[in-house]
């Protein structure tokens, strides 16, 4: 039987390497498909170290992945796949259809979601099986290097803020300028947002502007990151990238009245915010995760349209442990994908 290779961790925290496996057939309503690239997420550091419950050793992470349909499992090809298909698969890798939530319409908090490297091998690999419901379409005008992170950063960052209170030419801020918040700085200047960027420094003013920000805000300055959306009239939104609890809390006062903080940066430490601030402006606190797949096809084809990418450098799937170790280390510009080809 032929073969495949797949980046995996034998233990929690242990180091990757790169072994074959025999190729594994798709079961009823699965699709094996042949990964061309997959992005490294922040996230794959709960799999590799065994940060959130269930998971299990070889892990394989990755759920930033872009490929083709290989093989149809049973079922597949009546809900209208075809082998060839170019698909990615996220954060979003399937859901249980039966819980509250899913009989909700709400797939996306499935109370057993089935996220790639946790629930089932992910796309650190040159193949991974995945359920049909966790397949998006990826537009022409996308390469495979673009769309893994429209997956999970992509669609995190745009579902987000439209979703959100929002509305064209409100004051909306993108705390962090990373793997989520470059793409966030994009998405909101393109849905018509007056676009204000917040990071650390004031050499990252010149990456802002391009990225479409109006404005800038050096949270390291010495007027307040709260004051600094306040003279700027106090932010409808902020969409808070960064996984950082004081930085997110620090934004709280800079919001307007009936103003809205989207966090999806993950951070297990405590937010700083007392109730008084959000009782006298009428402001509202909500986490956001992700999108289900029709959420990950819309924001690529929004970013097909407004010709909005990531910024991605590229490694071979046989370095996926120092690409691994660069993400963690900051250093990624901004994000880091595998490529099998």
């Amino acid at each position: 039987m032929s073969t495949y290779r797949v980046a995996q961790v034998a233990a929690a925290g242990g180091p990757f390497e790169v072994v074959e496996r025999e190729v594994p057939q798709p079961g009823p309503g699965h699709v094996r498909v042949a990964v061309e690239a997959c992005g490294i997420c922040h996230s794959d550091a709960f799999f590799v170290n065994a940060g959130l419950p269930g998971v299990t050793f070889p892990v394989v992470p990755g759920h930033e992945i872009a490929g083709r349909v290989e093989e149809l499992g049973e079922g597949v090809r009546e809900r209208g796949w075809q082998v060839g298909d170019r698909v990615a698969v996220g954060w979003f890798g399937g859901s249980c259809g039966h819980c509250t939530p899913c009989r909700q319409g709400d797939f996306v908090v499935c109370q057993n979601l089935k996220v790639p490297g946790w629930a089932y091998d992910g796309g650190f690999a040159e193949a991974v099986i995945a359920p049909a419901d966790a397949l998006s379409r990826i537009p022409d005008a996308l390469a495979a290097t673009d769309a893994g992170p429209m997956a999970c950063a992509g669609v995190t960052t745009f579902h987000g803020l439209r979703r959100s209170s929002a509305r064209p030419g409100d004051l909306v801020a993108v705390l962090g300028i990373g793997g989520l918040g470059h793409l966030g700085v994009q998405y909101a200047a393109a849905m018509g947002f007056e676009t204000v960027a917040i990071a650390r420094g004031g050499e990252k003013a010149g990456l802002a502007k391009q990225l479409g920000a109006h404005h800038y805000v050096d949270s390291t300055a010495d007027t307040s990151v709260a004051d600094a959306l306040q003279s700027l009239g106090g932010a409808r939104v902020v969409l808070a990238t960064a996984g950082n609890a004081e930085a997110i809390t620090a934004t709280v006062d800079g919001l307007s009245h009936r103003g809205e903080l989207v966090v999806i940066g993950a951070s297990p430490d405590p937010m700083g915010i007392s109730p008084v601030q959000l009782i006298m402006g009428g402001r509202v606190v909500r986490g956001h995760p992700s999108g289900t797949a029709q959420d990950v096809q819309d924001t690529m084809a929004f970013s097909a349209l407004h010709g909005i990418r990531p910024m991605v450098e590229t490694v071979p799937l046989d370095q996926a442990g120092e690409a691994y170790q660069k993400m963690l280390s900051g250093a990624a510009r901004f994000r880091m994908v595998l490529t099998t080809r």
